[in-house]
């Protein structure tokens, strides 16, 4: 069994048409868990969807942000293994009537935290951005119950945004693994109402800060906080919303020495920011040929661990618009964007995604 927990907050008209695509879907055992993040007006449903899924509302009278997940596990079913976690304007793809990924779960060996979903955009005709390899996204991931609850859920400090990375660090350091599952996919209308982008640029700027403070090693601390500084002005210069950027810098600044620090070992610690996966994706492409020279393309999320894996190597980095590479380097470490550059430089190569991995990026690495 599974517990699919939905979030939600003012938004009727969206909630419906994601019930109504998990209502498409064909039979299984599971049940819904949508939490009223203390709605104006309170939500209201049938107790059960088309196809036979139960269906369960519990109403918090204050806004408790991402947390609010939290509430959902807490009343799920006992028999359930895996929490599918799902925004309210997200839901597995009903056209194909896949739910094979249910069976998948069930087979997922016992270090296995959660399984990332592949996340499209139907109305931009790309995929989600964000996330690392070993990094989910809450509009579709599935998380061990027991591991969740273990680990003390999303912490309720950070609102929205960068939460998942909080929650994937206490994963990993509880000695669990996150795993990509290519076949499943996740379709997330990104319903604009209620998104406020300078609240947005704010809160990452300040969460993201928290999450390293807590996180990072010690001598990866102060580059990784100016990493995210360079990242989020950059992101606020181009949404036009740099006073929102210079809150959540002043924000992170009153509040940095307050996290409790959690160091990662040095190994864990490059799981966490995708440098590993890009450095095992960089090995499989090597193999059988002879590279000295390298280009970033498509720079995205943690370009600097793409960056630093091609150098460890020996490879000298060569201008975006040289010719003259003997490769291409995808320059995210999110998975989404990552297999779209794919399919825009079908000669590149990039991370090694999960257990399984991206089917297309071993393949092209390897050619």
């Amino acid at each position: 069994m599974i517990s699919y927990v939905i979030p939600t907050r003012n938004r009727r008209e969206v909630l419906n048409h994601t019930l109504n695509a998990l209502a498409a879907l064909p039979q299984h055992t599971a049940e819904v868990i949508i939490v009223d993040n203390a709605s104006d007006q309170p939500v209201t449903h049938n107790r059960e969807l088309a196809n036979g899924l139960a269906l369960r509302i519990i109403r918090s009278e204050s806004n408790l942000g991402a947390a609010a997940r939290n509430i959902g596990v807490l009343h799920a079913d006992t028999a359930s293994k895996w929490i599918v976690m799902l925004d309210d304007d997200s839901a597995p793809e009903a056209a194909s009537g896949d739910i094979s990924f249910i069976d998948r779960l069930r087979n997922q060996a016992a270090d296995v935290g959660a399984v990332l979903a592949d996340i499209h955009l139907p109305r931009q005709g790309r995929r989600e951005d964000g996330g690392l390899p070993e990094v989910f996204i809450g509009c579709g991931v599935a998380i061990r119950r027991d591991a969740f609850l273990s680990c003390g859920g999303y912490d309720p400090a950070f609102g929205y945004y960068a939460e998942e990375y909080d929650l994937a660090a206490k994963l990993m350091l509880s000695g669990y693994r996150m795993v990509f599952d290519a076949a499943w996919r996740i379709d997330h209308q990104k319903d604009a109402s209620n998104r406020n982008i300078a609240l947005i640029v704010e809160r990452l700027t300040r969460n993201n800060g928290w999450v390293m403070q807590r996180y990072a090693p010690e001598h990866e601390r102060r580059a990784r906080l100016r990493e995210i500084r360079k990242r989020y002005r950059m992101i606020a210069g181009k949404e036009a919303v740099r006073d929102a950027y210079a809150r959540g810098l002043v924000e992170l600044r009153r509040t940095v020495r307050q996290q409790v620090r959690r160091e990662m070992p040095r190994d864990v610690f490059d799981r966490f920011t995708g440098l590993a996966a890009m450095r095992k994706g960089l090995e499989h492409a090597s193999r059988g040929r002879m590279i000295r020279t390298f280009q970033i393309v498509a720079e995205g999320k943690n370009c600097w661990a793409a960056r630093q894996a091609a150098l460890e190597r020996g490879w000298r980095e060569v201008p975006a618009r040289s010719i003259d590479a003997d490769v291409q380097v995808i320059g995210t470490l999110s998975p989404g964007p990552m297999i779209d550059a794919m399919e825009r430089y079908p000669a590149a190569v990039g991370a090694a995604v999960g257990a399984s991995s991206v089917p297309a990026l071993q393949s092209k690495a390897a050619a």
